[in-house]
Protein backbone atom coordinates (compact mmCIF):
# COMPACT_ATOMS: atom_id res chain seq x y z
CA UNK A 1 0.00 0.00 0.00
CA UNK A 2 1.68 3.66 -1.27
CA UNK A 3 2.09 6.31 1.18
CA UNK A 4 -0.55 8.16 -0.78
CA UNK A 5 -3.26 5.55 -0.38
CA UNK A 6 -2.42 5.28 3.48
CA UNK A 7 -2.84 9.27 3.33
CA UNK A 8 -5.90 9.12 1.18
CA UNK A 9 -7.69 6.64 4.04
CA UNK A 10 -6.53 9.03 7.01
CA UNK A 11 -8.44 11.64 5.32
CA UNK A 12 -11.37 9.76 4.39
CA UNK A 13 -11.28 8.21 8.28
CA UNK A 14 -10.87 11.85 9.71
CA UNK A 15 -14.02 13.42 7.78
CA UNK A 16 -16.33 12.55 10.14
CA UNK A 17 -14.55 13.89 13.24
CA UNK A 18 -13.94 16.87 11.32
CA UNK A 19 -17.83 17.12 10.58
CA UNK A 20 -18.83 16.58 14.32
CA UNK A 21 -15.79 18.79 15.50
CA UNK A 22 -16.87 21.65 13.54
CA UNK A 23 -20.44 20.77 15.26
CA UNK A 24 -19.04 21.13 19.03
CA UNK A 25 -17.00 24.32 17.51
CA UNK A 26 -20.34 25.73 16.48
CA UNK A 27 -21.90 25.68 20.23
CA UNK A 28 -18.84 27.16 22.00
CA UNK A 29 -19.63 31.00 22.66
CA UNK A 30 -15.79 31.40 22.69
CA UNK A 31 -12.99 29.65 20.83
CA UNK A 32 -11.62 27.29 23.68
CA UNK A 33 -8.25 25.96 22.42
CA UNK A 34 -8.11 23.20 25.45
CA UNK A 35 -11.70 21.85 23.72
CA UNK A 36 -10.04 21.69 20.18
CA UNK A 37 -7.34 19.58 21.82
CA UNK A 38 -9.66 17.52 23.89
CA UNK A 39 -11.63 16.76 20.15
CA UNK A 40 -7.89 15.80 18.23
CA UNK A 41 -7.03 13.58 21.24
CA UNK A 42 -10.28 11.79 21.40
CA UNK A 43 -11.17 11.54 17.39
CA UNK A 44 -7.36 10.75 16.78
CA UNK A 45 -7.14 8.19 19.92
CA UNK A 46 -10.29 6.21 18.87
CA UNK A 47 -9.27 6.88 14.97
CA UNK A 48 -6.27 4.79 16.04
CA UNK A 49 -7.83 2.26 17.83
CA UNK A 50 -10.41 0.55 15.77
CA UNK A 51 -8.35 0.14 12.99
CA UNK A 52 -6.37 -1.91 15.06
CA UNK A 53 -8.98 -3.74 17.00
CA UNK A 54 -10.24 -4.43 13.56
CA UNK A 55 -7.07 -5.86 12.44
CA UNK A 56 -6.66 -7.70 15.56
CA UNK A 57 -10.38 -9.36 15.23
CA UNK A 58 -10.32 -12.89 13.44
CA UNK A 59 -12.42 -13.41 10.44
CA UNK A 60 -15.35 -14.85 12.47
CA UNK A 61 -15.68 -11.54 13.60
CA UNK A 62 -15.96 -9.25 10.93
CA UNK A 63 -19.52 -10.34 9.57
CA UNK A 64 -20.96 -9.56 12.92
CA UNK A 65 -19.08 -6.55 12.71
CA UNK A 66 -20.72 -5.75 9.27
CA UNK A 67 -23.67 -6.74 9.91
CA UNK A 68 -24.21 -4.05 12.79
CA UNK A 69 -21.55 -1.11 12.68
CA UNK A 70 -23.94 1.23 10.98
CA UNK A 71 -26.54 0.93 13.36
CA UNK A 72 -24.68 1.62 15.99
CA UNK A 73 -22.97 4.59 14.19
CA UNK A 74 -26.79 5.98 13.06
CA UNK A 75 -28.04 5.54 16.38
CA UNK A 76 -25.18 7.03 18.39
CA UNK A 77 -25.43 9.93 15.77
CA UNK A 78 -29.05 10.33 15.84
CA UNK A 79 -29.68 10.53 19.86
CA UNK A 80 -26.52 12.97 20.10
CA UNK A 81 -27.88 15.12 17.26
CA UNK A 82 -31.41 15.14 18.65
CA UNK A 83 -30.41 16.03 22.26
CA UNK A 84 -28.10 18.90 20.86
CA UNK A 85 -31.53 20.01 18.69
CA UNK A 86 -33.10 19.62 21.92
CA UNK A 87 -30.81 21.50 23.79
CA UNK A 88 -29.96 24.22 21.29
CA UNK A 89 -30.16 28.05 22.93
CA UNK A 90 -30.15 26.82 26.61
CA UNK A 91 -27.31 27.87 28.52
CA UNK A 92 -24.72 25.11 29.08
CA UNK A 93 -20.90 25.27 30.42
CA UNK A 94 -18.33 25.01 27.70
CA UNK A 95 -16.42 22.66 29.42
CA UNK A 96 -19.10 20.14 29.89
CA UNK A 97 -19.16 19.72 26.11
CA UNK A 98 -15.98 18.39 26.21
CA UNK A 99 -16.51 15.83 28.69
CA UNK A 100 -15.49 12.04 29.04
CA UNK A 101 -19.31 11.32 28.77
CA UNK A 102 -19.88 13.76 25.73
CA UNK A 103 -16.94 12.64 23.88
CA UNK A 104 -16.61 8.92 23.91
CA UNK A 105 -19.99 8.41 22.34
CA UNK A 106 -19.37 10.98 19.47
CA UNK A 107 -15.44 9.10 19.00
CA UNK A 108 -16.78 5.81 18.89
CA UNK A 109 -19.50 6.52 16.62
CA UNK A 110 -17.13 8.49 14.35
CA UNK A 111 -14.55 5.54 14.11
CA UNK A 112 -16.67 2.54 13.52
CA UNK A 113 -16.05 2.17 10.04
CA UNK A 114 -12.65 2.54 10.79
CA UNK A 115 -12.42 -1.42 11.92
CA UNK A 116 -13.37 -2.22 8.33
CA UNK A 117 -10.18 -0.62 7.81
CA UNK A 118 -8.13 -2.52 10.42
CA UNK A 119 -9.66 -5.76 8.75
CA UNK A 120 -8.48 -4.75 5.43
CA UNK A 121 -4.87 -3.67 6.53
CA UNK A 122 -4.61 -7.62 8.29
CA UNK A 123 -6.01 -9.06 5.04
CA UNK A 124 -3.40 -7.07 2.90
CA UNK A 125 -1.16 -7.40 5.41
CA UNK A 126 -0.22 -3.77 5.61
CA UNK A 127 2.11 -2.73 8.80
CA UNK A 128 0.74 -0.95 10.73
CA UNK A 129 2.84 1.71 12.92
CA UNK A 130 2.78 4.33 9.69
CA UNK A 131 -0.75 4.27 8.93
CA UNK A 132 -1.99 3.80 12.14
CA UNK A 133 0.24 6.81 13.07
CA UNK A 134 -0.91 8.70 10.47
CA UNK A 135 -4.21 8.24 10.72
CA UNK A 136 -4.04 9.62 14.64
CA UNK A 137 -2.22 12.69 13.12
CA UNK A 138 -4.94 13.32 10.21
CA UNK A 139 -7.76 13.11 12.81
CA UNK A 140 -6.26 14.93 15.37
CA UNK A 141 -5.66 17.91 13.16
CA UNK A 142 -8.24 18.16 11.47
CA UNK A 143 -10.82 17.69 14.38
CA UNK A 144 -8.88 20.81 15.65
CA UNK A 145 -9.40 23.06 12.96
CA UNK A 146 -12.96 21.67 12.67
CA UNK A 147 -13.56 23.46 16.29
CA UNK A 148 -12.15 26.64 15.19
CA UNK A 149 -14.37 26.38 11.91
CA UNK A 150 -17.12 25.55 13.97
CA UNK A 151 -16.61 28.25 16.36
CA UNK A 152 -15.54 31.18 13.93
CA UNK A 153 -19.86 30.82 12.93
CA UNK A 154 -21.23 29.51 15.76
CA UNK A 155 -20.28 32.73 18.26
CA UNK A 156 -22.85 34.52 16.18
CA UNK A 157 -25.49 32.25 15.75
CA UNK A 158 -25.84 29.76 18.75
CA UNK A 159 -28.98 28.85 18.51
CA UNK A 160 -29.48 28.10 14.57
CA UNK A 161 -25.99 26.87 14.72
CA UNK A 162 -26.68 24.04 17.65
CA UNK A 163 -29.54 22.90 15.41
CA UNK A 164 -27.87 22.67 12.34
CA UNK A 165 -25.22 21.02 14.20
CA UNK A 166 -27.57 18.52 15.27
CA UNK A 167 -29.12 17.86 11.50
CA UNK A 168 -25.62 17.51 10.43
CA UNK A 169 -24.83 14.80 13.19
CA UNK A 170 -28.19 13.21 12.50
CA UNK A 171 -26.94 13.36 8.51
CA UNK A 172 -23.77 11.57 9.25
CA UNK A 173 -26.20 8.89 10.97
CA UNK A 174 -28.09 8.20 8.04
CA UNK A 175 -25.51 8.65 5.42
CA UNK A 176 -23.59 6.06 7.44
CA UNK A 177 -26.52 3.70 7.56
CA UNK A 178 -27.81 4.16 3.98
CA UNK A 179 -24.16 3.62 2.60
CA UNK A 180 -23.59 0.11 4.68
CA UNK A 181 -27.56 -0.61 3.41
CA UNK A 182 -26.24 -0.52 -0.26
CA UNK A 183 -28.85 2.83 -1.20
CA UNK A 184 -25.11 4.51 -2.17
Amino acid sequence: MSYAEIFLIAIGLAMDAFAVSICKGLSLKKMSYKGAVICGVYFGIFQVLMPLIGYLLTSSFRNAIEDYDHWVAFILLAVIGLSMIRESGKEEKQNSDFGFMAMVPLAIATSIDALAIGISFAVLKVSLPLPLTLIGIVSFILSFIGVRIGNAFGARYKKSAEIIGGIILIGIGVKILLEHLGVF
